[in-house]
């Protein structure tokens, strides 16, 4: 009885500790000057965000391009028209969203 009550104490240490050691995302995006925009993302930790999924929305929250971090953890985007924001989806508790209006011209 025992054995079982440590592999429990020490499976919810396990679950513990990798909340404490968990990382935030981050994402900044920059005009380009060419109708373009780039998002350069990561995590507070160092990690890259190479492969995350980052989607530009409408104002009513319509996808309007979807495109995946590159190998530099950076993607280019065509500006739309209008009002939008960039979503980074780093998975639950590690999501970003920078509206587009804070990307200067």
């Amino acid at each position: 009885m025992k054995k079982g009550i440590c592999a429990v104490t020490f499976l919810g240490f396990l679950a513990f500790s990798s909340q404490v050691s968990a990382h935030s995302a981050l994402m900044n995006c920059f005009d380009n000057g060419d109708n373009t925009f780039t998002c350069q993302g990561g995590f507070s930790d160092g990690s890259s965000a190479q492969g995350i999924e980052i989607t530009v929305r409408d104002s009513a929250g319509n996808a309007l391009q979807k495109a995946k971090m590159d190998s530099n953890s950076e993607v280019v985007f065509d500006r739309p028209r209008g009002d939008f924001s960039v979503f980074f989806d780093g998975g639950p508790g590690h999501s970003v969203e920078v509206d587009g209006k804070s990307l200067a011209r």
